[in-house]
């Protein structure tokens, strides 16, 4: 898919969902959590149908944005640029309310703050994120994550990776562990060691990246891999889980992860988690067994809990990877379904994408797109994306900017 066809689908435009709602003057909607999908989703509703009572819930007046958030780690943008305020709902007539949503009655469609306060909806829709599954590896918990970071939630935890890297000496080996199972960002890791090993190259030239991952393959790996080769020779080594790559244990004091092959004594750990639904999508009873939120993909509402919408790093959207823009994406479906519903008409037929960009180096970016459709109650990718060699010049970089730009434009306005 073209990058401005991915920018033309992401617009808050109204043209799928801008059919004349009858009850929308009654109709409420309340959306808990105000990340890609959530804020997209409150924006698209209200940018369709005014007259709609659009209420977002959320803890951060503020949101931070993963993508762009590796540049951060290596010095090349400040956390500033990927800050984003909230001014843009209320311009356009979404209610913001800084609170933790604490309980969901899907019977009486009420949700609980954690301030006491009571917001009656007539359709919900979810978008938490993610938590983290703490103790996996063994010994890594809330408080290891301070001396090795993971780094998958942009702020603080992102900070703290750019100051041990700025600060370990040269000749120190940067480990990066990556959990087995569904992610955030699954292309994340991999861009992350481009971007940590030309940092080293220019500065700490003795150094290298060790990557310890509990999979067998990752997204795009013959570019990522023909591209290291290219740029970085042999300063980043990928170990598979069939060659000890699970990191099972951590030493946080003695700077060691532990993995089938034996101990790893490192200079920076950056030890990422496995993930899970946010906590409230596991409280509200929207997580099934295998832990993340079944929904029905022709309007992400869920299949456990009626009324109530999932979109986003949260839900089950069989082949669309957790990112940014399969949130935007979803939340254009979600938003169409929804004032689909109260105009007493059946929703639109889904039209899913991704499109996400990884740096390989600061000058060159790696695209990754794929369209979806629903098929037997399924998402399925339309066709496989085809394995093009990375760019080798600035245009995809230039690209990967605009990307950016545009899905924040259309999640966040302003």
């Amino acid at each position: 898919m073209k990058r401005r066809a991915f920018i033309r689908a992401a617009t808050l435009t109204a043209a799928a969902i801008a059919a004349p709602v009858v009850r929308a003057a009654k109709a409420r909607i309340v959306i808990v959590g105000g990340g890609f999908g959530g804020s997209a989703c409150a924006l698209l509703l209200k940018h369709a149908e005014p007259s709609l009572d659009v209420t977002l819930v959320d803890p951060d007046a503020r949101y931070v944005t993963c993508p762009m958030s590796n540049e951060v780690v290596v010095g090349a943008r400040t956390l500033d640029t990927l800050t984003i305020t909230r001014d843009a709902l209320a311009q356009a007539g979404v209610r913001f309310v800084h609170a933790r949503a604490k309980a969901l009655d899907a019977h009486a469609r009420v949700l609980r703050l954690d301030d006491g306060a009571r917001v009656p909806f007539d359709a919900c829709v979810v978008a938490p994120g993610i938590r983290f599954l703490w103790n996996t590896p063994e010994g890594y918990d809330e408080a290891a994550s301070q001396r090795m970071p993971h780094a998958w939630e942009a702020g603080a935890q992102t900070t703290r990776l750019a100051d041990l890297l700025r600060t370990m000496d040269d000749g120190g080996t940067f480990a990066i562990s990556v959990p087995a199972g569904l992610m955030r960002c699954p292309p994340g890791p991999y861009e992350r060691a481009s971007l940590v090993a030309e940092f080293l190259a220019k500065h700490k030239p003795r150094s290298k990246v060790l990557i310890f991952d509990a999979n067998n393959r990752f997204p795009r790996q013959e570019s990522f891999t023909a591209a290291w080769k290219e740029l970085y020779g042999d300063r980043i080594e990928w170990i598979p889980v069939t060659e000890g790559g699970a990191v099972e244990r951590v030493d946080v004091r003695a700077s060691t992860l532990y993995t089938s092959s034996g101990a790893h004594r490192v200079a920076v750990a950056n030890v990422i988690p496995p993930q899970a639904p946010g906590a409230f999508a596991l409280d509200a009873a929207l997580a099934s067994g295998h832990g993340w939120c079944p929904v029905d993909p022709m309007t992400f509402e869920s299949t456990l809990v009626p009324h109530v919408h999932v979109i986003g790093d949260a839900c089950i959207a069989d082949a669309m990877p957790k990112a940014a823009s399969s949130a935007l994406s979803q939340a254009q479906q979600c938003a169409a379904a929804i004032v689909a519903r109260f105009a007493n008409r059946a929703p639109p037929t889904p039209a899913l994408d991704s499109v996400c960009y990884s740096a390989l180096a600061q000058d060159r970016s790696l695209a990754i797109h794929a369209r979806f459709r629903v098929d037997g109650g399924h998402i399925v990718a339309e066709s496989a994306p085809s394995e093009p060699p990375p760019a080798i010049s600035a245009v995809e970089r230039d690209a990967a900017i605009a990307w950016y730009r545009s899905i924040r434009h259309s999640a966040f306005g302003g």
